[in-house]
């Protein structure tokens, strides 16, 4: 999907006064030419992978250990829980420092696009079709104006205890 094509449904100001409405601030993470959302407030920083320790006998999406200034961060491969293709190696990729539940994350992704910001009126249900694989790790689903935006749910990609 190109990046130009993510332009989010216009809206004056006085129109999300009047509904009263919060909106969502995300990222927009690019990963096998697909987009996703990921909350503004889950991130803590982006990074260039340097080197990656793997981890022997864990789950196929941990690609290993990194050190993120000083701290070992678990490296997770949002492909691999997308259950894609590898389509590069975890050395040099571009990661999204995150926390989850007292733990640190770099979730390797392909891209990281704009911070956008998606109106509650926009949310649609989850569209039938979607892979229910997928539709486990997506929190929402937005219509913007060239097709639709999947948010993805933290808790989910980070949660290896439950598998989906």
């Amino acid at each position: 999907m190109n990046r130009n094509a993510l332009r989010v449904e216009s809206e004056t100001v006085d129109s999300r006064a009047l509904h009263g409405d919060k909106e969502t601030h995300c990222f927009i993470v690019y990963v096998g030419g697909e987009a996703f959302g990921l909350a503004v407030d889950c991130v803590q920083t982006i990074f260039q992978i340097e080197a990656v320790t793997p981890v022997p006998l864990g789950p196929q999406e941990i690609v290993g250990l990194v050190n993120l200034r000083g701290k070992i961060v678990t490296a997770v491969s949002l492909r691999r829980r997308l259950q894609m293709p590898d389509a590069q190696p975890a050395k040099s990729a571009l990661a999204i420092g995150m926390e989850y539940r007292g733990e640190n994350f770099a979730l390797i992704v392909d891209e990281v696009g704009d911070v956008i910001f998606l109106n509650p009126q926009t949310q649609i249900a989850l569209p039938p079709h979607l892979d229910q694989h997928r539709a486990k790790l997506t929190e929402a689903v937005y219509r913007l104006d060239q097709g639709i935006l999947s948010m993805l749910n933290v808790g989910c990609l980070f949660d290896f205890q439950r598998r989906v």
